[in-house]
């Protein structure tokens, strides 16, 4: 059994894109051979036409991102961007990991390989938005894997269920910037909450400023509250992603949050 980290991009998303522009296209094909001449035919094959280009562009834009971010594809992204976090967290013998917004649980069960001597919780609400990321779906995966010293709960990032200094690691990839009407910092801090003292952090997001404001004077807090060696770590200059791509893939300022408390 293989595990299926399934794709941000939903195949079905695909599918209906590339059945409207279809429809589009023989839309104007109808309408140009039915219709008499005149301002109405003119304007419909107009619209109809521009419409079923507008979709085939983002048919294929779209399915760029699908073969990127696939497991099975050429190019991996996801693999490398998960690999990555992974690599840069390291949890204390017996210690414990959370793992926030873990999806279909690759990030989870990548911290749990590097680290068999700990134990590594990952928590998502599994929304309607993502119907084909589950708590099951996670747990085979984790089968599939190998990987026994995972355990995966529903959770909210904006309130965890956890108490104070609960976790010696804590991670999340390509979270936050999906939660609406709340401030950034306040997850933040609410994801910092149940790190130990002496524990390290790896955050990966778009850390846009339209979503985070200047991040510098958040960091700056951290320092000021005896956190150690907090940076922002670009991850689209080579590391997991070139700028090119990042733009592409809408993934500019992709960086990693990472300190120690």
């Amino acid at each position: 059994m293989k595990p299926d980290y399934k794709n941000w991009v939903p195949k079905s998303m695909l599918y209906i894109l590339a059945i409207l522009a279809i429809a589009l296209y023989i839309a104007t094909i109808l309408v140009n051979s039915i219709m008499n001449d005149g301002d109405v035919k003119t304007i419909l094959s107009y619209v109809f036409l521009i419409a079923a280009i507008v979709l085939t562009v983002i048919c294929l834009w779209m399915t760029r991102m699908y073969c990127a971010f696939s497991y099975n594809g050429k190019r991996k992204l996801s693999k490398d961007v998960i690999d990555g976090i992974a690599g840069y967290v390291k949890v204390p013998d017996n210690g414990l990991a959370l793992d926030v917004g873990c999806g279909s649980g690759a990030l989870t069960i990548a911290v749990a390989k590097n680290n068999p001597k700990a134990r590594v919780i990952g928590i998502d609400r599994w929304g309607k938005e993502y119907a084909s990321y589950n708590k099951s779906l996670c747990e085979r995966n984790a089968k599939a894997e190998g990987v026994s010293n995972v355990e995966f709960r529903e959770g909210n990032a904006v309130k965890l269920d956890f108490p104070d200094e609960s976790f010696d690691t804590v991670t999340s990839n390509y979270v936050y910037h999906n939660i609406l009407g709340v401030k950034m910092e306040n997850v933040l801090l609410e994801t910092l909450r149940v790190l130990k003292k002496g524990g390290s952090f790896a955050i990966h997001d778009i850390f846009s400023k339209r979503k985070y404001g200047d991040m510098q004077p958040f960091i700056d807090k951290l320092n000021s509250m005896g956190y150690e060696s907090v940076e922002l770590i670009d991850t689209t200059n080579g590391m997991f992603m070139s700028k090119k791509e990042a733009a592409l893939y809408s993934l500019s300022h992709s960086a990693i949050l990472y300190g120690k408390k």
